[in-house]
């Protein structure tokens, strides 16, 4: 169980302020007159102590407070480019911020969860006893803003007065930073007290990149207290790390759901879009997948693009599933975005009028950004993170150089998509949730999609993902098992996420009417062992429209599906349809490849998860029993049609 406000408060411990009284006066003596005057309508004491301390801890030279207004972000973006955190490219509004070489993805083994004594943590997490986090902090972080100015920043992780919507202060000395918040983030300044009164909590994070050197990075660490709901992070400038309303507060919010907010909230790592089927209706949709695995890709297929990385899920009063996306922009990988397959994107990146802050990519002579998989010719040379940058460039290896890194990212604000419904976006009564997907990058066992029978199959399908490991994260190889593809931001025991799941999705709360459908994605499926010749991937990433297609189909009744041991299935003639939809054929060969049953990989596949589930404890015995029936039925199969079930032998 996790305990709020337990053990001592690191930022109050190394500030030493822990009164109102004390937080004023010191607020009063470090802010010069416009900030003090800017900082007057945020009342709320714990705020202001955590402020003053994180002033205390950082001794910054100079304090500025953003208010939201058009004069404090036109200030932001340009101190921004008078430091260099961002340089100005040839289109109007675009901006090129680079990592260093060694920052470049999330810093897996240099993030840690603070704990106290005795709490028991996921076996997915790295953590750190309080009093060792407090020794770090106090050494490294202690006076990390000299000669710099810290800025202050008041958020709202959802459209304001949502039922899931947190409030969060931003603190870091990174102009790269807040202006990022800015176009992710609901600047919720003036409502920042009543938010934080109507929620009860609010999230604080502290940030400083140091001096920006290569040799401070193996000093860099990010810090998530559970107790106290506050990050810190310091000697890196990846948003990743560094933007800790993003996946930082996103843990205190799978947190929070778990234990505070039990068969009533759930907080994701999912995208949330809708599409529009037959008579113009809307089915909204919310999908997980691991960092790097396509859910900026599949979220943008919606007629009705609401969030490409995470939502806030809660039971509403009519008995429906209701979903926010806490982001109002998009900080998305920019490999393989091109005008194929992310067309909406790509004519923000490429057209006119869109506010955008490059990182990582290739900048070439005229300061245009290219990327690699962008569909267009590349120039022969340029400038990336890693310097100046020329075709057949090698690394000390031998081995070729990219252009751009594959973690390359692009901000932006969701409204300037073509396709976002920015009004659906900003309600905070959330929109209405029809079909939940999990989704990895699993390249030789499960089908295209696939709906699981009832809610416990659902969770347990989401409980199933596998995944190659991706660019987004450093320190990570390999093909790894990553539940809800929310593994890396679930900070209590697997066991306590696992059961919330199963309570929320069988809750009484929700109606008939109300209750989704779950299923499966993997459009990542190819090749290799399904019978064929060919190389890479078996169909196009563009086939996501129609495997949601037949989502919105199966869930409004309008098609029917083969009943198989790991869930429902598809029909071909409903697919070619959908394919058509598209402008493109569907050869009963390729479905037959993709939806034939390969036995022995579900098989090890489920023994893979139970191996794995059996190291923890207290895990749901329901995940087992889904396990078992599920082989119990494939083997049945396999004793009567092989090791390779057609879909003839299924139908």
């Amino acid at each position: 169980m996790l305990e709020l406000n337990k053990g001592s408060d690191i930022l109050a411990k190394v500030g030493e302020i822990t009164s109102l009284p004390e937080a004023q006066a010191l607020i009063q003596d470090k802010l010069d007159e416009a900030n003090l005057e800017k900082l007057s309508p945020i009342t709320n004491p714990d705020a202001l102590i955590k402020i003053a301390n994180a002033v205390m801890l950082c001794k910054p030279d100079a304090v500025f407070v953003n208010s939201g207004s058009k004069e404090d972000i036109d200030w932001i973006k340009q101190y921004s480019l008078e430091k260099g955190e961002e340089r100005k490219l040839a289109k109007e509004g675009h901006t090129i911020h680079f990592d260093l070489p060694q920052d470049q993805a999330r810093l897996v083994n240099q993030t840690f969860y603070i704990i106290n004594e005795g709490e028991k943590m996921s076996s997915l997490a790295k953590s750190l006893l309080r009093d060792e986090a407090t020794e770090y902090i106090s050494k490294y972080m202690a006076g990390i803003m000299k000669g710099q100015t810290m800025m202050i920043g008041f958020y709202s992780r959802g459209p304001v007065g949502a039922e899931a919507s947190v409030p969060a202060i931003e603190i870091s000395s990174s102009t790269y930073v807040l202006h990022s918040a800015e176009l992710l983030y609901r600047n919720c300044y003036d409502q920042f007290d009543k938010e934080a009164e109507r929620m009860g909590i609010f999230f604080t994070n502290v940030h400083s990149e140091g001096l920006n050197r290569p040799e401070d990075v193996p000093n860099a660490r990010i810090f998530m207290d559970r107790s106290w709901l506050t990050t810190y992070s310091c000697y890196c400038t990846y948003a990743g790390n560094t933007l800790l309303m993003k996946k930082g507060n996103h843990r205190f919010c799978v947190d929070y759901a778990t234990y505070y907010k039990k068969e009533a909230h759930l907080s994701e790592h999912m995208f949330i879009t809708g599409l529009t089927g037959p008579d113009g209706r809307k089915t909204f949709m919310a999908g997980a997948a691991p960092s790097g695995c396509g859910k900026t890709t599949t979220a943008m297929v919606g007629s009705d693009f609401i969030g490409d990385d995470l939502a806030q899920l809660w039971i509403a009063d009519d008995g429906t599933i209701r979903a926010i996306n806490p982001e109002k922009g998009i900080f998305g990988i920019v490999e393989d975005v091109n005008r194929d397959g992310d067309p909406f994107l790509m004519d923000c990146l490429r057209g006119d009028g869109t506010e955008v802050i490059w990182s990582n990519v290739l900048i070439d002579e005229n300061d245009v950004p290219h990327w690699v998989g962008n569909g267009e010719t590349p120039p022969e040379k340029g400038v990336n993170f890693q310097g100046e940058w020329w075709t057949g460039k090698t690394d000390a290896d031998g081995k070729p150089v990219p252009m751009s890194h594959k973690n390359s990212r692009c901000t932006l604000l969701a409204e300037a998509i073509e396709n976002h419904n920015t009004e659906a976006a900003e309600d905070p009564a959330g929109v209405p949730v029809q079909v939940i997907t999990y989704s990895g990058r699993d390249g030789d066992t499960m089908p295209p999609v696939w709906v699981a029978k009832n809610m416990d199959e659902g969770v347990v399908i989401g409980a199933s993902i596998v995944s190659q490991a991706t660019a987004t994260e450093i320190g990570v190889t390999g093909v790894r098992r990553q539940p809800w593809a929310n593994a890396p931001f679930i900070p209590g025991a697997l066991a306590d996420y696992m059961d919330a799941q199963f309570d929320f999705f069988n809750s009484d709360k929700i109606s008939d009417s109300g209750r989704p459908v779950m299923s499966g994605l993997n459009y990542f499926l190819t090749h290799a062992n399904r019978g064929s010749s060919g190389s890479g991937l078996l169909g196009e990433k563009r086939d996501v429209k129609v495997w949601l297609g037949w989502l919105d189909l199966f869930a409004n009744g309008d098609v029917k599906a083969i009943d198989s041991p790991i869930g429902y299935l598809p029909y071909y003639e409903d697919l070619k349809e959908l394919f058509a939809s598209i402008d493109k054929e569907y050869p009963k060969s390729l479905y037959d490849m993709q939806f034939a049953l390969y036995v022995d990989n579900i098989l090890n596949r489920i023994d893979l998860q139970t191996e794995a589930y059996s190291k923890e404890e207290n895990i749901p015995a329901k995940l087992f029993e889904v396990y078992e029936q599920q082989k119990a039925e494939l083997l049945a199969l396999k004793e009567k049609h092989g090791s390779i079930v057609t879909i003839e032998n299924l139908a």
